[in-house]
């Protein structure tokens, strides 16, 4: 069920419903943080757990440990601790395509996908996609019963780095390789959702404990990276992990074409088969139906609902 069903004026049918399960390299920077809560407060979605995601080791020595307690953190903010099973994903990449990194998290989607619930299991991957990619090898029978969707990979058709997939190609290629059903935004796709400071300052921050936490974290990066010359821009941010939670709300079934799958090749380069399996590639998303909504389910749910049911 839906923690936040109860908030609004207007029903989800439950034909309508999916099951959702969330992974998310949550402490790597900003933005998953505003996907994770947008989720969580879909009643649309049946969240059925939460997985911390590894990246790399750059920035940290324990970087799926660290995902896992900002999802906690965001959980207790909302007011929902320990209502959602968080679980901990991959500590570190694949090292090649055949060999998986068990963990609590692809044991939850095998778990999940072989449960005999009859609605539609999606996966969001707002980093790398190792726990999908681990679950398939685990357990090759899931492959027709779950769909990905992963934030990840450079623009089409020439691909290119990108920082998702740089964390684990292999990973991205065992996805690839499989039969599991993926939609994939990538990095140009995923990088039309911009917000100004000022939008977030507006519309997020006043929403209750979460929201000033959301804002202030992500000010907080933006001051932290303030000498970087390329990244951010100063005033303006990318929610770019946002897009897997707006895919799932509506299809955007006019913003994507059907492409053989490829494989990644040196320097992040896709390499095109003549044939194969085939993926859904993302080229557009509609970012206003997407920000809005988020904005209003904040609103309604964390910051004056009394004023807006």
């Amino acid at each position: 069920m839906n923690r936040f069903s109860d908030r609004y004026s207007f029903s989800v049918p439950e034909r309508k419903r999916i099951r959702l399960i969330i992974d998310t390299d949550a402490k790597n920077e900003a933005d998953d943080q505003y996907a994770v809560v947008h989720a969580l407060l879909t009643p649309k979605f049946d969240v059925r757990g939460i997985i911390g995601a590894h990246f790399g080791e750059e920035k940290s020595k324990t970087s799926m440990e660290d995902s896992c307690r900002e999802v906690e953190h965001l959980l207790r903010l909302m007011g929902i601790g320990g209502a959602v099973p968080v679980w901990r994903g991959a500590p570190r990449a694949m090292q090649n395509e055949r060999d998986p990194v068990p963990s609590q998290g692809s044991a939850g989607i095998i778990r999940e996908a072989l449960s005999g619930d009859k609605r539609p299991l999606f996966c969001i991957f707002l980093g790398p996609i190792t726990d999908m990619a681990s679950a398939l090898l685990e357990e090759p029978r899931i492959a027709g019963k779950v769909t990905a969707v992963w934030i990840g990979g450079g623009p089409w058709p020439r691909g290119g780095g990108e920082y998702n997939l740089h964390n684990d190609i292999p990973a991205a290629n065992a996805v690839l390789a499989s039969d599991a059903a993926l939609w994939q935004v990538p990095r140009d796709v995923y990088s039309m959702v911009k917000v100004s400071l000022a939008e977030l300052q507006a519309k997020v921050k006043p929403c209750g404990a979460v929201g000033q936490y959301l804002f202030d974290q992500l000010t907080a990066v933006n001051d932290q990276y303030a000498d970087n010359p390329e990244w951010p821009a100063g005033e303006s941010w990318v929610l770019g992990d946002s897009p897997a939670v707006g895919l799932l709300l509506d299809e955007h079934g006019f913003c994507y074409r059907e492409r053989i799958a490829p494989r990644i090749g040196e320097a992040m380069r896709y390499v095109h088969p003549r044939r194969g399996r085939k993926i859904r590639v993302y080229e557009r998303i509609e970012t206003r139906f997407l920000l809005e909504d988020f904005f209003c389910k904040l609103a309604i749910c964390c910051g004056g609902a009394e004023n807006t049911k």
